[in-house]
């Protein structure tokens, strides 16, 4: 696989974390790949073939050519097709709502067409992206179209932009009741807040964070065992950490890191 990441522009930065592409052969027998909840959502261009994308219940669809997924809350199973080319937007946890009428948590765990979203507009972009021949054309196609539509930086929401910034500083391990106690803003006040920007509650994307930091370390063979992590990720007990790490991952922690999951170890890189 043959990925790269690209820096947003600097009117972009406080929506944009990167722009990413991905290009693969196609091969005999692909596998399915585990994509895991990370705290952002993508807007996905898909110039090469498409992927499969498998259900909860078993079956499978393919994927729009293009589209935006939102937020995910359990592992996402996908499949090339053939050959793998893509690119992509991936949005700070709280960047994609200026972009957009509808709630993200309206859009969880769905990829959801760009006309769907934009209508003409979302369209015309589609064309635009997948005629292009570079990534710095398409890179140029996208920022004309999100700085056009992004809201000024001064009406960002200060109060969860902090929130995500300390809570990725202490890796998670922020309670909901003391983030509220620290802001000084209402627990339910602050829950409303976080699912019309992020389209997660506090406590979901506390625990991905915290999740995403123990998988680090879990790829990285630093810690020899799951207390060791359990214990520097500050989870009650190893009990605990294998709940959660099922929750988001679908599988436990021994499963998880002998299986070899090559796109759930690329995105771990994407920061």
């Amino acid at each position: 696989m043959d990925y790269k990441t690209i820096n947003p522009g600097p009117d972009l930065t406080p929506f944009v974390r990167c722009y990413w592409t991905l290009d693969a052969p196609n091969e005999p027998n692909p596998q399915k790949q585990r994509i895991l909840p990370d705290g952002c959502m993508e807007m996905i261009f898909h110039y090469g073939d498409l992927y499969k994308q498998y259900m909860e219940d078993g079956s499978s669809t393919v994927q729009p050519k293009c589209f935006v997924f939102g937020q995910l809350t359990r592992p996402l199973y996908i499949q090339p097709t053939g050959k793998t080319g893509i690119f992509a937007v991936r949005f700070n946890p709280d960047g994609f709502a200026p972009f957009i009428a509808l709630s993200p948590d309206a859009i969880e765990n769905r990829a959801v067409t760009l006309t769907e979203l934009f209508g003409k507009d979302g369209a015309q972009l589609e064309n635009d992206i997948l005629a292009a021949s570079t990534t710095a054309d398409r890179v140029k196609i996208i920022e004309t179209f999100l700085g056009g539509r992004a809201t000024s930086v001064g009406s960002i929401d200060r109060v969860i932009q902090s929130t995500i910034t300390t809570m990725v500083t202490l890796n998670g391990q922020l309670s909901v009741s003391d983030i509220s106690k620290e802001l000084n803003v209402n627990r339910r006040q602050l829950e409303r807040r976080f699912a019309a920007v992020i389209g997660l509650s506090p406590k979901q994307l506390s625990k991905i964070i915290r999740l995403q930091a123990a998988l680090k370390m879990l790829m990285s063979d630093k810690l020899e065992s799951l207390t060791n992590i359990a214990y520097e990720g500050n989870y009650y007990d190893q009990a605990h950490f294998i709940k959660d790490f099922k929750e988001f991952t679908g599988v436990s922690p021994k499963k998880f890191y002998s299986g070899g999951f090559k796109m759930s170890a690329l995105f771990q890189s994407m920061e």
